[in-house]
């Protein structure tokens, strides 16, 4: 099996520790070792290292070498420019099938939490035996435990046996639901959280590609002629200028008949927040997550986080306090997903030294 990991995004709802020079999956958020560290890691217990491939833009291919210092430097895949889940699958596709026509690859995001290996290893090889097995595109879904509305859902055909072991095929695509939609959803016993894990033959997504992408197909085509030629870098920047963004659910998932979905039982975070974070550290008496020179005098239910400078809280409740190089964000963690329309505002108004 070969496992690419997508490590391409600029992760704006962790400002301000996520930056552009240095994002959420090269933090060590969750543990000392960074998300993308933790990612590659778990994927050694799985295939051949020298099967890892990472994708990401120009700027982060040394940061993403320093942090990976046993990746050889030619299984980092620049995109130009981030375009999506959908283009960088293809790319990424399109260059392992060069060097294996009969490739079976795993797509996982450089930024999630899983600390149940075992469990996700078991549910990785159902996927692949699965994979390899049949014409089938494969995601991975999570149980879910409580009616969560941050995450997306996939709808398994319970109704039937399952295929083969935990592997379901899928009936729909859910988008983030509503509270009493997320309950209904957890009370049918139908649905699972959508983890953004795939795993397919090579063949298998660009067919996919090629039937509901035909101009990313067209474009992949290209490249792949010019892989390996003086021509490659020029080609693929030309072509990439082409292409839209889009993500490889909506473009490709929520349109194919041979979907499939393993039923994961392992315990996963999209650490999609900085309520997230929270909700994942070990906390202190009054469930505080205090990370540096912090005082917390009568407040609960708070993350604190620097580095740098000592901070103070009095009687405050339910607070994400980050301060990190120039920037100090406070937010409250109901609110902490917004975190990305003010990173999205400082762009607007032309704050770089501050992204």
């Amino acid at each position: 099996m070969y496992a690419v990991i997508i490590a391409g995004g600029i992760g704006k709802r962790f400002w301000p520790r996520s930056r552009r020079e240095r994002p959420k999956q090269l933090l060590n958020i969750v543990s000392e070792q960074s998300m993308l560290k933790l990612t590659y890691e778990r994927l050694r217990q799985i295939c051949d290292e020298k099967k890892i491939y990472v994708i990401a833009g120009p700027s982060l291919k040394e940061p993403i070498l320093r942090d990976l210092t046993e990746l050889p430097e030619k299984n980092v895949i620049i995109e130009p420019s981030g375009k999506d889940t959908a283009p960088a699958i293809g790319l990424a596709t399109t260059i392992i099938l060069d060097r294996d026509p009969n490739a079976v690859i795993g797509i996982f995001p450089s930024d999630h939490f899983i600390s149940d290996i075992n469990a996700f290893k078991h549910s990785v090889q159902s996927g692949y035996q699965f994979a390899k097995d049949h014409v089938a595109l494969v995601t991975f879904g999570i149980t879910p435990n409580r009616p969560a509305t941050g995450y997306g859902y996939i709808q398994m055909e319970k109704s039937v046996a399952p295929v083969d072991e935990d592997v379901y095929k899928v009936k729909t695509f859910a988008e983030k639901p509503l509270l009493r939609t997320a309950i209904r959803f957890l009370e049918s016993g139908e649905f699972l959280w959508n983890s953004g894990m795939f795993i397919w033959k090579g063949s298998s997504i660009i067919n996919a590609i090629k039937l509901f992408l035909p101009e990313l197909h067209d474009s992949l085509q290209e490249i792949a002629k010019a892989i390996g030629t003086p021509n490659y870098d020029s080609i693929l920047k030309n072509q990439w200028a082409t292409l839209r963004g889009i993500s490889i659910d909506y473009g490709v998932m929520e349109k194919a008949k041979n979907v499939y979905v393993v039923a994961g039982n392992f315990d996963w975070s999209d650490v999609g927040s900085w309520d997230a974070v929270y909700d994942l550290m070990p906390k202190d008496e009054n469930e505080n997550v205090l990370i540096g020179d912090i005082t917390a005098i009568e407040s609960s239910g708070c993350y604190v986080y620097s580095r740098k400078n000592m901070i103070a809280t009095i009687g405050v409740k339910d607070l994400i306090v980050i301060q990190s190089k120039d920037s100090i964000l406070i937010v409250h963690r109901n609110e902490s997903e917004k975190v990305k329309d003010l990173v999205d505002l400082l762009d607007r108004e032309k704050r770089s030294e501050h992204l």
